[in-house]
């Protein structure tokens, strides 16, 4: 595989970018202990949408990480977990907001800290989905990357800090074209003293299509459906552009 871009996103920012078949994408936590919150949407049409509850409950799983597919609410497949040294990643606590930054770690707009001014997912969202007509209807739940989440025996989540790694890294194969909006927020249950700004390195790589024995295709039932009502979406697509 061929690198096409590479770059590294500090800690509390944002970006946005859109993906086409078969791409990957590789994140790399450089420090231990970041955060990396990520949508998906159909840039044909961006009605649709990542969809957490169908990507858990399809593959049996609270948690996402290497063979797990993420699913749209149309029953395709925006990306496979193709590698992951991490191990486990959320999809269930959602996004940190301005009340809970301020809560935390204090309210510094970017008026009185200027670059050092500590957003949060959900803005963050807003603003790289305005990008692309998208507005505070659009947001879904989304995914956590590096962030493991614990549950206690009353249901509480909690997010287990230790396992943070220095250099652990995922890789996403992208099944069909994809507008992917991203962050490096602080995830809705840190405890850190200090807002917490750790970078996370990208890397946007050329790629093959899955084969037909792909381990992500095979994992799960429902996923071999899913690459199915993903080859149709694509057939038809390329078919009306020529």
């Amino acid at each position: 595989m061929s690198l096409v871009y590479a770059d590294t996103l500090p800690g509390g920012k944002h970006w946005s970018l859109n993906l086409r078949r078969n791409m990957r994408l590789k994140l790399t936590d450089l420090d231990g202990g970041a955060n990396v919150g990520m949508l998906f949407y159909n840039p044909v049409n961006i009605l649709e949408r990542y969809n957490a509850p169908d990507t858990l409950k399809c593959q049996h799983t609270f948690k996402l990480t290497e063979g797990h597919c993420l699913y749209s609410d149309m029953g395709r497949i925006f990306c496979s977990i193709v590698a992951d040294s991490f191990g486990w990643h959320d999809t269930v606590c959602g996004n940190s907001t301005s009340t809970i930054v301020a809560r935390k770690w204090g309210d510094k707009s970017y008026q009185s800290a200027r670059n050092d001014w500590q957003q949060n997912g959900h803005n963050s969202f807003l603003v790289e989905g305005a990008k692309y007509g998208l507005s505070r209807r659009d947001l879904a739940a989304n995914v956590n990357w590096f962030s493991k989440v614990t549950v206690a025996g009353d249901g509480a989540l909690a997010l287990d800090e230790s396992a943070a790694k220095a250099g652990a890294s995922v890789e996403l194969r992208f099944e069909m074209d994809t507008l992917v909006l991203f962050h490096t927020c602080p995830h809705p249950l840190s405890t850190a003293t200090q807002y917490p700004r750790k970078p996370v390195r990208f890397e946007i790589l050329e790629g093959i299509p899955a084969s037909s024995n792909d381990p992500c295709r095979l994992s799960a039932p429902e996923n071999g459906r899913g690459f199915e009502n993903t080859r149709i979406f694509v057939s038809d697509c390329c078919a009306r552009a020529h």
